[in-house]
């Protein structure tokens, strides 16, 4: 990871700002929409750029749930989600540190990251 690769610039600090308090794990059109009064020129497409940065600098995560648009996470520890079914609001679940040691113990693999999904129906909804 080589951050002095890019410049900084307003609107990723931003982005990773947003990613930092909103615990919703938005998507790019979410987080554009946020930013579209301070940012009036900004494009979507910039939103994409910047978040690749942002995951490739390993600053946020990347989220897929098998759903049309990818989420995003600024919480970068070893953590689960789950899914709602019903409302499709993704919930943070606690940090998983203790399996990812279990499983390198007895498989001696260095495993550089995880992402556990669970789905079902959440509280609110039942």
């Amino acid at each position: 990871m080589n951050e002095n690769k890019y410049r900084n610039t307003k609107q990723r600090e931003q982005i990773l700002n947003i990613l930092l308090k909103d615990k919703s794990h938005p998507t790019a059109s979410d987080i554009y929409d946020k930013m579209k009064v301070q940012f009036p020129d900004l494009s979507l497409g910039t939103v994409y750029r910047n978040l690749n940065i942002l995951v490739e600098q390993g600053k946020i995560q990347k989220l897929d749930f098998g759903s049309t648009y990818d989420h995003y996470d600024g919480n970068c520890c070893y953590h689960s989600h789950f899914v709602c079914r019903q409302c499709k609001k993704v919930y943070d679940l606690g940090c998983i540190e203790d399996d990812i040691e279990k499983v390198q113990q007895t498989t001696n693999h260095k495993i550089e990251s995880c992402l556990k999904k669970y789905y079902g129906v959440c509280e609110n909804c039942l």
